[in-house]
C-alpha cells in the first residue's frame, strides 16, 4: 500500500515539474525567441547608457542627406529578408555590411553606416529575420542569421563584382552574428570582421540574463527553452556559439566591449579574443556600457577600426 502510495505521488511531482517546465519554456520562448520589439527590455537598468546623443544627431542629421536602396534576397528557408543599400559617393571596391542588435532593426546603425561611407566604402544594412521588415516569426541570436549574411556577402558579390571587398562590422547580437559567420567557409572578398560587445554563446548569455533578470537558475528552465526553440524554431541555444565560431576561422577580427557593460558582461570578450586564431585585436572602451563604446569614445572608436581595417583593406 505504501508502495503504491509512494508511486502515485512520485508521478503527480513528475507531471507538475513537466507541466513546470513546459510552461516556463513556452513563457520564456515567447518573451525572448519568438519575434518581438522588446519591450520587457525597456526598464532595464543595464541597458540604460551615461553618454550623450550628439553621436545620434550628427548621424540622424547626416541620414537625411543620403538616400538607401532597399534590396532584398531570399534565404535558404524561403523568407524574404530586406537590407538597405547605400553606393560610396565615388566607384569604390570596399563593401561594409552592418549588423544590429536584438529587437532593433538595420535603420538604426545609422552612426555605423556614416562613418563607413565616409571611409568611402559602399553600405548594406540589412534587416535580420525577425526583426524591421524581414520576415520571420523568430530570433536566430546570430545562428540561423549567419547563413543568411552569407547569402548577403554573396548578393554583393554579384552585384558589385569580384574584386570587392568586404568588411563585416556587428555590434551585439549583430556582433555574434558576424562572429558565426565567420567560422564559415567564406569568400576571400570578406577581408576582416569588428565585433562589437558580442556574446560567446547564446546559451552563455541567456543563462548569464536568466539569472540577472528572473534571479531564476539556468537548470532546468534554460534547456526547457532551448529544446521548444530546437522544435518550434529549428536551433538550439547550444549550438548559436560565437566561442566556437572564431576558433575556426583565419578571417583578422577586431574584437570591441566597453569596460562598464552589464548586459554583455565584459568577460564574454576575454573569452572571444583568446579563442580566436587568426589575426585579432582587441578593444576595451573604459566607461562605456552596453553597445556603447562607439559614443564613448567616438574618436578612439574610429581611429582603432579604421587603423585595424587599413591593414587588411586596400
Amino acid at each position: 500500500m505504501k508502495k503504491k502510495r509512494f508511486i502515485k505521488y512520485t508521478v503527480i511531482l513528475v507531471s507538475i515539474i513537466l507541466i513546470s517546465l513546459t510552461a516556463a519554456s513556452f513563457y520564456f520562448y515567447n518573451l525572448a525567441v519568438k519575434r518581438s520589439t522588446g519591450e520587457f527590455l525597456n526598464d532595464n537598468p543595464d541597458l540604460a547608457v551615461s553618454t550623450d546623443d550628439s553621436l545620434a544627431s550628427e548621424g540622424l542629421t547626416w541620414l537625411e542627406t543620403v538616400s538607401f536602396d532597399e534590396v532584398e534576397i531570399t534565404s535558404n528557408d524561403v523568407l524574404k529578408l530586406v537590407g538597405y543599400y547605400l553606393p560610396a559617393e565615388t566607384d569604390s571596391n570596399k563593401t561594409a555590411i552592418i549588423a544590429h542588435g536584438y529587437t532593433s532593426q538595420a535603420m538604426n546603425m545609422y552612426s555605423y553606416a556614416k562613418f563607413y561611407h565616409e571611409l568611402g566604402y559602399n553600405v548594406l544594412m540589412p534587416d535580420a529575420r525577425g526583426h524591421g521588415e524581414s520576415e520571420g516569426d523568430y530570433i536566430g541570436f546570430g545562428w540561423p542569421e549567419r547563413l543568411d549574411y552569407i547569402q548577403w556577402i554573396n548578393y554583393v558579390l554579384k552585384q558589385n563584382g569580384d574584386d570587392t571587398e568586404i568588411v563585416l562590422h556587428g555590434v551585439s547580437m549583430g556582433s555574434a552574428t558576424v562572429m558565426m559567420t565567420s567560422g564559415e567557409d567564406l569568400p576571400e572578398q570578406v577581408k576582416a570582421v569588428v565585433a562589437d560587445c558580442g556574446y560567446t554563446s547564446a546559451e552563455d548569455v541567456l543563462s548569464y540574463q536568466l539569472k540577472r533578470m528572473y534571479h531564476l537558475p539556468s537548470f532546468p528552465i534554460l534547456q526547457a527553452t532551448s529544446l521548444m526553440t530546437h522544435i518550434r524554431a529549428g536551433y538550439s541555444f547550444s549550438e548559436a556559439s560565437a566561442l566556437e565560431q572564431v576558433k575556426k576561422t583565419d578571417k583578422p577580427i577586431l574584437f570591441i566591449h566597453g569596460e562598464d557593460d552589464t548586459f554583455v558582461p565584459v568577460e564574454m570578450v576575454y573569452e572571444l579574443y583568446e579563442a580566436a586564431n587568426g589575426d585579432k585585436e582587441l578593444l576595451i572602451v573604459q566607461g562605456a556600457e552596453h553597445a556603447n563604446a562607439y559614443d564613448a569614445d567616438p574618436v578612439l572608436y574610429e581611429e582603432t577600426v579604421t587603423n585595424f581595417l587599413n591593414q587588411y583593406v586596400e
